[in-house]
């Protein structure tokens, strides 16, 4: 009777090398999942490497530490969120209802990308992340300015209770930013619903300095 051949021996669960750019956007997906769960101190590059499948010397080819790969996601989450704004501003509606909208995408797009979110607006920033690149905290002011602009088209149509367009802008913002926030940095904390949170925050927000 004939002996079946051996088994092929195992292969190794490292991927083949990818091309640079669908690799990087490959790391930068598996360490954004990573830090939403386990947070940015309890995540390791050979974490991320593994959950890639490539080793983390294959890794280190695409990003020299830890924190690039934070700047990196905080910087491709700003362009969604400019992405949005830029959509939402363009479309054909009274502007007070984009500004709702656009603060409301503002606060979901935090709750969505948590590590990003702090890493970009709120403080301490993880200690080894360092400052955002020049090119991220445009994108930044970006973001703030297509969304300032269309509460400036509230103001032209004297709309706005005593304030100024600029002052109403960043009031709202600033309103916003605290909720995402202290439900990023405190997620343990028995919060409201963040549904009810949200609509809650951006009536008391609109109502009051916005005139019907």
């Amino acid at each position: 009777m004939d002996l079946e051949p051996d088994p092929a021996p195992r292969r190794s669960a490292r991927k083949a090398r990818g091309h640079g750019h669908s690799r990087r956007g490959e790391i930068l997906d598996a360490a954004e999942q990573l830090f939403i769960a386990e947070g940015y101190a309890g995540v390791t590059v050979r974490k991320i490497a593994d959950a890639v499948g490539v080793s983390a010397a294959a890794l280190y080819l695409h990003f020299p530490d830890k924190a690039c790969i934070l700047r990196e996601i905080s910087k491709r989450t700003l362009e969604l969120l400019r992405a949005r704004n830029q959509e939402i501003a363009a479309r054909a509606l009274d502007p007070a209802v984009r500004v709702r909208e656009m603060l409301e995408a503002y606060m979901r797009w935090g709750l969505e990308h948590p590590n990003a979110y702090q890493l970009v607006y709120s403080a301490p920033r993880p200690l080894s992340a360092g400052f955002l690149p020049e090119d991220s905290a445009d994108l930044s002011v970006q973001c703030f300015e297509i969304f300032a602009d269309v509460v400036r088209e509230i103001a032209a149509e004297g709309r706005l209770r005593p304030a100024s367009a600029d002052c109403a802008a960043q009031a709202f913002w600033m309103g916003c930013h605290g909720v995402v926030a202290l439900l990023c940095a405190r997620p343990a904390f028995a919060w409201a619903d963040p549904e009810e949170l949200i609509r809650t925050t951006l009536d008391a927000l609109l109502l009051g300095v916005i005139a019907d």
